[in-house]
């Protein structure tokens, strides 16, 4: 039997699969044609990657919120000011 080299994009879902998904590696080992050694090796290397990107996600909520806030007094303004000059083109 050859060795298969899988993209780490493969590697990632076929992690997924185990523990988002929870599936049983034995299952995803049996409908992807890999070992499960190489899953639980896989799970062990992406691991820690997931919580990389967890940080990195969490970062950029708190981004995405103070920039919806900004927005949002932007809009609360600009919404003042139309009122305002709308009453006085009356």
């Amino acid at each position: 039997m050859g060795k298969f080299n899988f993209t780490d994009e493969f590697k990632r879902e076929a992690v997924a699969q185990i523990v988002e998904r929870g599936y049983s590696p034995a299952e995803v080992s049996q409908r992807l044609g890999v070992s499960t050694h190489s899953l639980y090796a896989w799970k062990k290397r992406f691991s820690g990657l997931k919580e990389l990107a967890d940080d990195n996600r969490d970062a950029e909520i708190r981004h995405l919120k103070r920039e919806l806030a900004r927005v949002t007094e932007e809009r609360d303004i600009l919404k003042k000011a139309t009122a305002y000059f709308a009453r006085d083109a009356k």
